[in-house]
């Protein structure tokens, strides 16, 4: 390899590693690899800069500005209520509500579909005693299946789109993908409906586990020294019987009493633990003898101006990696943590201690407007009220349909191309006041936006440095014995991995320029190529982390991460299966020279 080729592996390499380890957001690690290049002369001003003057990223901006119309709208909201039915029979509530989902997010980008459904979802479930766990996480899968029909259906086939037309070749139609996302779309459906009820199994979510289980949420409270507890036993105190509430273990000067019986003695300054229903917990505030603990988050709120909210830690949240009390988190976000739950368990831990991941929810005390305040920021990548009830604007949901049917039908028939028509929806959004300015700015999510620009520099270094070929070249080496399937399959293979260590647009950047390379040496159109890289992409169903609905149900639904690849293995097959048989037939080549 050149000198040029190897300095773009080791930066990718690094770029690759950062996103892993989720030391930054994907912006700032994709836009840091390009800059690198840049200074070290193997790409020039323009090829770095080149993403921020493409359509795509713009595009994926307006179409934001739709998807969260049709979110906050509460569009969807009502059919999929009727949809799901009384729950008598699984596998038919399955079908009404990954039917819709798919088909909606077709035209709507996956991530507000999930976030606007899973809770009606989850409600629904708790009502007619149904496991959540038996439906989120096919609705994850379904809206990624929906993408894959359109050209609009997800960021990742506008990434592919504009790579493709930067490299000169015709812009992708509205339904072009539908060749093959068709097909997998009904086929993925129905190992949905037969496998989920089989493999996935019956996890208790949050929202589950808030109404039935007593002893989930935790909380410390002190000994007032001094107090009308400082001396008494813990019966005659009145804290071994507290309806729905148990007092665990007591921490005395660094020692920890446990179990603790009826006639321990408590002391002034004892920290005491109790665990319990989060509604039971709040009374002890009202217990004489008792002070809340500094490491205690359910502060003094109010109950009856207060809300329980559930909200999910995304892969750029600033709080990953954090405490809560490093973040201050009560002070700065205005709510109280009343438990963490990790893995479909609630952490039995000092809340104020533990460090923040992705992917774990919080159960959160705080006022009704939390929500409105911190839905569109980067901390949480869902938020929503734990009754399930959210506000919706009457009236404009209308419009908001309206708005998307024009944008399909207009970019379709060639009026607008698709920038022109999501452009002018979004401007439609904001002067019918269906969306506010500020709603507008929100709902766009910088993070992607920078990630799609910076990965064309990235894609182009990759490209004009010589590395895409030599790494076709090993594909085709690796899989070439099986024919110009078998290098297609080597490319959808290392698409699927890559998309499930980095992010889905990252993965599309970085295989695209290999996939056009290993096209120049089989008979597998280079479009083809590319529309297999776009679906690879983002079919990833393997794990928690690789696409962001997925990680929104990861928490509600109580899932352990091995859950995932239990449903998403047979999934997945299927679709590796279906590209490969599907893109050669479609997109034929002639023999190469």
């Amino acid at each position: 390899m050149s000198t040029d080729a190897w300095l773009t592996l080791l930066v990718t390499i690094g770029a690759a590693a950062v996103l892993v380890r989720g030391w930054f957001p994907p912006s700032a690690a994709l836009f840091g690899a390009t800059v690198s290049l840049l200074l070290l002369g193997v790409i020039e001003a323009d090829q770095a800069l080149a993403g921020f003057s493409n359509p795509a990223p713009f595009t994926v901006a307006a179409l934001y500005l739709v998807a969260r119309a049709a979110e906050r709208t509460g569009a969807l909201t009502p059919t999929i209520a009727r949809l799901l039915g009384r729950g008598d029979r699984e596998r038919l509530a399955a079908a009404r509500l990954l039917v819709p989902t798919a088909a909606s997010s077709a035209v709507l980008n996956n991530t507000p579909i999930v976030a606007m459904i899973s809770p009606v979802v989850t409600s629904w479930a708790d009502r007619v005693g149904a496991p959540a766990s038996r439906f989120l996480m096919p609705l994850s899968f379904a809206a990624i299946l929906g993408g894959t029909v359109t050209v609009i259906g997800t960021s990742t086939n506008i990434v592919v789109a504009g790579l493709l037309e930067e490299s000169g070749f015709e812009p992708i139609g509205m339904f072009e993908i539908a060749r093959v996302g068709l097909p997998m779309l009904v086929v993925g459906l129905g190992v949905l409906l037969v496998a989920a009820p089989l493999v996935l199994p019956d996890r208790r979510g949050l929202r589950r586990r808030f109404e039935e289980e007593s002893r989930s949420f935790v909380v410390d409270m002190t000994v007032e020294d001094g107090g009308v507890l400082d001396g008494e036993e813990v019966e005659a105190g009145g804290l071994r019987h507290l309806e729905g509430v148990y007092l665990v273990q007591i921490e005395r000067r660094g020692d920890l009493i446990t179990p603790v019986s009826p006639t321990t003695v408590l002391r002034g300054g004892d920290l005491l633990r109790f665990v319990g229903r989060a509604d039971r917990v709040l009374d002890l505030r009202n217990t004489a003898g008792l002070e809340s603990s500094h490491e205690e988050h359910i502060a003094e709120l109010e109950r009856g101006q207060s809300t329980f909210f559930e909200a999910v830690i995304g892969q750029a949240s600033p709080l990953v990696g954090r405490t809560l009390r490093e973040v201050e988190f009560r002070g700065n976000y205005q709510a109280a943590v009343v438990a963490i739950h990790r893995a479909g368990e609630p952490l039995n831990a000092k809340l104020g201690t533990v460090r923040l991941r992705l992917g774990d929810t919080l159960l959160l005390l705080a006022d009704p407007g939390f929500r409105d305040r911190w839905y569109d920021r980067q901390e949480f990548l869902v938020v929503s009220r734990l009754d399930g009830i959210e506000p919706k604007r009457a009236g404009t949901a209308v419009i908001a349909l309206a708005v998307v049917a024009g944008i399909v039908l207009t970019a379709t028939f060639g009026v607008l191309d698709i920038l022109e028509a999501a452009l002018a929806g979004g401007v439609v959004l904001v002067l019918t006041r269906v969306l506010s300015t500020t709603e507008a700015r929100n709902a766009v999510d910088l993070d992607v936006v920078i990630t799609i620009a910076s990965a064309f520099g990235l894609a182009a270094a990759i490209e004009t440095s010589g590395l895409a070929v030599d790494l076709a070249d090993g594909v085709v080496e690796a899989f070439g014995g099986l024919g110009p399937r078998g290098v297609l399959l080597g490319i959808i293979i290392a698409t699927i991995v890559l998309t499930e260590l980095v992010t889905n647009n990252a993965a599309a950047a970085l295989m695209f320029p290999i996939a056009i390379a290993a096209s120049a040496t089989t008979e597998v159109d280079p479009r083809g190529m590319a529309i297999a890289v776009a679906v690879a992409a983002s079919a990833s169903f393997l794990t928690p982390i690789g696409y962001q609905t997925n990680t929104m149900v990861y928490g509600p639904g109580g899932y352990r991460f091995t859950d995932y690849a239990r449903l998403g293995t047979p999934l997945t097959i299927t679709v590796v299966a279906l590209l490969v048989w599907l893109i050669p037939v479609f997109w034929e080549a002639s023999p190469p020279l």
